[in-house]
């Protein structure tokens, strides 16, 4: 049994048009829902040996903000297949994961990690979860994974279990989403 924690990029900034998609960094309502999740994951008591990440800019500042509720530092793999990455990829590097650790977090960007888990998970009504990771995989949203496999290198679809999913407004509904206008 492989456990894998997969944590989407808080909320980024928009409002410089000239800025690349790689720089944009996290805007101020990402930086308290990136706190609020790390805070989440310290409560729970989750621990990783293996904690890989995008090495965009509010990537990077996500693991920042996290980090500042955790009482330990996860050393973080940058690897550059994360950015904007397809399910495909993503599973190809968990099966090349070195070491075979027992649980890992990835760090990354939608549409790939919704992907994942959808192609993780079997759509067969065992996972209310998986429904509502179907409605919205928002930023800064926390989802735990175990899956029925020995090793990273039999990961396949089918294969996991969507056991835990949290997003910013289960914590705190301020950080749901905001009406437009």
């Amino acid at each position: 049994m492989k456990t894998l924690a997969l944590f989407r990029h808080a909320k980024s900034d928009w409002s410089d048009a000239r800025a690349r998609d790689f720089d944009r960094p996290l805007n101020e309502r990402g930086q308290r829902g990136a706190l609020a999740m790390g805070e989440h994951v310290r409560d729970s008591g989750r621990r990783f040996d293996r904690v890989i990440a995008s090495p965009a800019v509010r990537v990077a500042e996500t693991i920042e903000w996290a980090s500042k509720a955790w009482n330990r530092v996860f050393p973080v793999e940058w690897d550059r297949r994360i950015y904007l990455a397809s399910s495909a990829t993503l599973m190809d590097l968990l099966r090349e994961l070195p070491g075979d650790p027992g649980s890992v977090l990835m760090i990354g960007h939608n549409p790939g990690l919704e992907d994942l888990i959808f192609d993780l998970v079997p759509d067969d009504g065992s996972s209310p979860l998986r429904d509502v990771v179907e409605a919205k995989f928002p930023t800064a949203t926390f989802a735990v994974l175990e899956l029925d496999v020995a090793r990273w290198a039999d990961v396949d679809a089918g294969c996991a279990r969507l056991v835990d999913l949290t997003r910013p407004r289960d914590l705190d509904p301020a950080l749901g989403p905001q009406p437009h206008g």
